[in-house]
């Protein structure tokens, strides 16, 4: 029982009040408890690679307590930031808040062939998860991965030995500077489970709805007036993830079978997650620019929870922005685009450049 409640404290309650930090800088009509999700996780992540990183290359002791320690303070101290921030807008408002509404979906209101469709949606994502936790996938990776989790769970301490032989290694800068197997730790740590359960039971729980939540938002901005079509676009898209074994590459693969790694968080949560923020920002230009003050903050997050991933994303999310803001210029006509899309980067280019320091 208290394995369960520490899973949803650290899961679900401290990622779901942080998220209110950012949420709080964007427009009303975007403030929903998914979206807080969204930001909660994005903020966290990219708080934990500020701790954990440093700690990994320059503390040589004890560095994963070390890390987890701060991580847990900071954390907390956001959730009751979030906390704080949504009681004084509701107080400034008379004991009003629309932070917990739903969005425009009207169940009342849909007709019985939407209803149905988003029936089959959740049915499939359902039967995703069921499968990833009941026919949990294992491959190679699981031996490097998994285990790094589980010897800092043990041995309190991160990137500091081969997971292979168990001996003691140099930094493996391809690797240490990808923090999410040590988020992973973390999380078993928490709920005093161990790493390799964590991994291939609970991740897929977490990860797998909230990388949906992600593609549910992207239907919004496609299908502004269709409604009916956003569970559709979901189950095409819910569709694509179960049949995508087509290679051991693709994303769909590594979406339903190694969803505890960080380069599968990478490309099903990560990158769509850029295009939806690109969406939001330029969408949202008639809106004051205090209003999408949040949406850039959560950009840089976004950039951020890239490194946490994989050292690869970095790259990729870094040439992805650069390609939507140079079409982004040409179209609007606005060559501040560029410059503001590039300063949302800075966090990438210090990552990189530590990445060639350690690498020489």
């Amino acid at each position: 029982m208290i394995q369960v409640f520490s899973f949803i404290f650290w899961l679900l309650i401290v990622p779901f009040y942080i998220g209110m930090v950012p949420v709080k800088f964007i427009s009303e009509e975007k403030r929903n408890p998914g979206v807080i999700l969204l930001a909660g996780y994005l903020l966290m992540w990219a708080v934990f690679e500020v701790i954990t990183i440093p700690a990994v290359v320059w503390v040589q002791y004890h560095n994963f307590s070390i890390a987890m320690n701060i991580f847990t303070v900071v954390a907390i101290l956001l959730a009751v930031a979030g906390i704080n921030l949504w009681y004084l807008e509701g107080r400034k408002n008379g004991g009003k808040t629309n932070w917990l509404k739903f969005g425009n979906l009207k169940w009342a209101e849909m007709s019985l062939e939407t209803k149905i469709a988003w029936f089959l949606f959740l049915a499939l994502v359902g039967f995703q998860l069921y499968m990833s936790v009941t026919r949990a996938s294992f491959d190679g990776d699981d031996a490097y991965y998994v285990v790094q989790s589980l010897m800092a769970q043990q041995n309190d301490a991160m990137y500091k030995n081969l997971p292979y032989t168990g001996r003691s290694a140099d930094l493996d800068v391809r690797h240490a500077l990808a923090v999410f197997p040590m988020w992973v730790a973390f999380v078993a740590v928490k709920a005093n489970l161990h790493a390799t359960i964590v991994s291939h039971v609970i991740m897929p729980l977490v990860l797998i709805p909230l990388s949906y939540l992600v593609y549910y938002e992207i239907s919004k901005v496609l299908f502004i007036e269709k409604r009916e079509n956003r569970p559709v676009f979901l189950i095409i898209m819910g569709l694509f993830q179960l049949f995508g074994n087509v290679s051991i590459y693709t994303n769909e693969t590594f979406f339903l079978t190694r969803t505890w790694q960080g380069k599968a968080l990478a490309g099903s949560f990560v990158i769509p997650m850029v295009f939806l923020m690109l969406f939001w920002i330029f969408g949202n230009e008639q809106k004051k620019e205090a209003q999408n003050i949040g949406l850039w903050i959560m950009l840089v997050c976004v950039n951020m929870t890239a490194g946490v991933c994989s050292s690869i994303a970095v790259f990729l999310v870094t040439i992805l922005l650069g390609i939507a803001a140079f079409c982004l210029m040409l179209v609007k006509r606005d060559w501040k685009i560029p410059v503001k899309l590039g300063l949302t980067c800075i966090p990438n280019a210090f990552y990189v450049l530590l990445y060639l320091i350690l690498s020489r």
